[in-house]
């Protein structure tokens, strides 16, 4: 990779205008590989903090000095917003798309639509079903997590999704909705294999199945091992055969429950997307070409934020407001940036250094970075409760099966009623009782259309939404101190670094957001940006600073 050029100090407080001159030629053109990297839960703070270094840790240097290498050659964009809600579902919809939640029609990975129809069977987490409830029934959860594998406790699902958990379509004979069904718009993906590319992604559960975009064939290798089954160990990985932290590998655990054993997980990841680079198929197996459009996520940074390991004794998150991570979460950054590193070298050693962009972004960040004002809800307020539990708490989903069809609840409460003439009623007895779910604002009627829309005419817009102040957090486990999901900076302003080669350093400050990631990377490619169905009707632009 290009040679340090400039301190990380001096690239963040240098203005974009005197730098983008200085490049002297244009992606477009040039450009055959975009290798696109989500670390979910990682701030733009946190790259400054780590790029910057801070005086307590690594005697004040770098401590993702790849990460900052990156940005020596390369666009840093410090005001990267993510979609609201702030979650793995819209985020990553919004950066494959173009889209915000309106348009796509994803606000998190369990949502409602009043539309479809419930599942044939029950599900493992209790969204009900029944061959007979379609079409008759309209109205139903929808659960696209892990509770659609064939087996969760697995690591490949028990071989991918169960149609008899998805909910099901009245309008189309009852057919199962996949989520690459549920998806309202294309992908880049789906653009770039139209044009004759191929393209990889390595995602959390079989559910990301929605990459492929409503084609259902968007992606030519994907690949997206269970987070939450059970741990086992993984001859691949170096150092996870036995896995490191085999007390936390239990038929109760998952993945998420060990810091040590989610780098294990992660890692898995990472060595796909190295196959991908070396011209090989996610697992090694055999012989492709190197994706047009390709990469992963990385979870391992929103569990060092957010985890607390009892039986360890050892808690993630941050040490203070400024953002200094606690030994924990460091260690998971310094292992994230370890992988991007190998990642960069590898493409390097490849021979395609000059023709790959690198863009290194997040679904969405963590709340709140300030450990003083962690509020989880009822967990450390025993008098309070979520919105969803003032309400009466949630039903069964199905219409007459209680007023609360579905809530999600982190850091944000998304509330969808089954009886619509109940709107305003639940607000006021919301607005009486806001100490109890930790104030905030509340969205519902007039003021939820310039956000999502409709909930009468979108089959899929939550009827309330909630905005609690910044910490609120509804569990009632002491396992987590942050969540995501939310509307504050902590949620939603996310790392961003366009990288290649060639680039000369800069900055943007101006607000840009994820969902330009898209449209971006298909300008990149010398594809057409438009041909992106989000792009059209929301008007998205391609990121700026860029020489395309």
């Amino acid at each position: 990779m290009k040679k340090l050029v400039l301190s990380t100090a001096l690239l963040l407080t240098a203005t974009s205008s005197s730098v983008f001159a200085q490049n002297d030629f244009v992606l477009g053109g040039n450009i055959k590989h975009v290798l696109l990297i989500s670390i979910d839960g990682m701030h733009s703070l946190d790259f400054t903090n780590c790029s910057q270094g801070l005086p307590s840790i690594n005697g004040g240097s770098s401590y993702c000095p790849n990460l900052a290498q990156l940005a020596q050659s390369g666009v840093v964009y410090t005001n990267a917003m993510t979609p609201r809600p702030s979650d793995s579902f819209p985020g990553l919809m919004a950066l494959i798309t173009g889209g915000s939640p309106r348009t796509t029609g994803g606000y998190y990975d369990v949502s409602y639509d009043r539309a479809l129809s419930p599942p044939a069977v029950t599900t493992p987490y209790g969204i009900v079903g029944g061959a007979n409830l379609c079409p008759s029934m309209r109205g139903t959860q929808v659960g696209f997590d892990e509770q659609i594998d064939t087996d969760y406790t697995k690591l490949d699902g028990g071989g991918g999704i169960n149609p008899m958990f998805l909910p099901r379509d009245p309008a189309n004979n009852c057919a199962p909705v996949y989520p690459h069904n549920f998806l309202r718009v294309n992908t880049m993906f789906e653009v770039a294999k139209a044009s004759g590319y191929y393209t990889a992604w390595s995602d959390k559960h079989p559910s990301y199945d929605f990459v492929n975009g409503p084609s259902g064939k968007g992606v030519s290798d994907l690949w997206s091992p269970e987070i939450n089954s059970v741990p086992v160990s993984l001859p691949t990985v170096p150092g996870c055969n036995p896995l490191p932290d085999v007390a936390s590998a239990t038929s109760s655990n998952a993945w998420t429950d060990s810091f040590a054993n989610m780098v294990c997980y992660d890692s898995l990841k990472v060595q796909a997307v190295l196959n991908w680079i070396n011209a090989k198929t996610h697992d090694g197996s055999a012989n492709a070409p190197v994706p047009a459009i390709f990469g992963m996520n990385f979870q391992a940074v929103s569990v060092g934020q957010k985890l607390v390991q009892k039986n360890i004794n050892v808690r993630g998150g941050y040490l203070d407001s400024l953002g200094a991570p606690s030994t924990a979460l460091l260690n998971e950054i310094q292992f994230v940036d370890s992988a991007i590193g190998e990642m960069a070298l590898a493409i390097e050693d490849a021979g395609l250094a000059d023709s790959t962009v690198i863009i290194v972004t997040a679904k969405h960040g963590q709340s709140p970075i300030d450990p003083n004002r962690v509020t989880r809800i009822p967990s450390d307020v025993p008098t309070g409760k979520a919105p969803s539990d003032v309400l009466g708490g949630i039903g069964t989903g199905l219409v007459g099966g209680g007023l609360v069809g579905q809530a999600d609840e982190d850091d944000v409460s998304l509330i969808w009623l089954t009886d619509p003439t109940k709107v305003a009623s639940s607000v006021a007895t919301l607005e009486k009782n806001e100490a109890v779910f930790g104030g905030g604002e509340i969205f519902w009627g007039n003021s939820l259309l310039p956000l999502f829309g409709n909930p009468r005419i979108d089959s899929r817009v939550p009827d309330i939404v909630v905005a609690p102040n910044v910490g609120v957090t509804y569990t009632g486990g002491t396992k987590k101190i942050s969540e995501h999901g939310g509307f504050a900076l902590d949620d939603r302003n996310v790392v961003m670094i366009v990288s290649n080669n060639r680039l000369n350093p800069s900055v943007v400050q101006n607000e840009v957001e994820t969902r330009q990631v898209a449209p971006t990377i298909l300008k990149l490619l010398n594809l057409d940006p438009n041909a992106l169905q989000a792009v059209r009707k929301e008007g998205t632009a391609i990121l700026p600073g860029l020489p395309y």
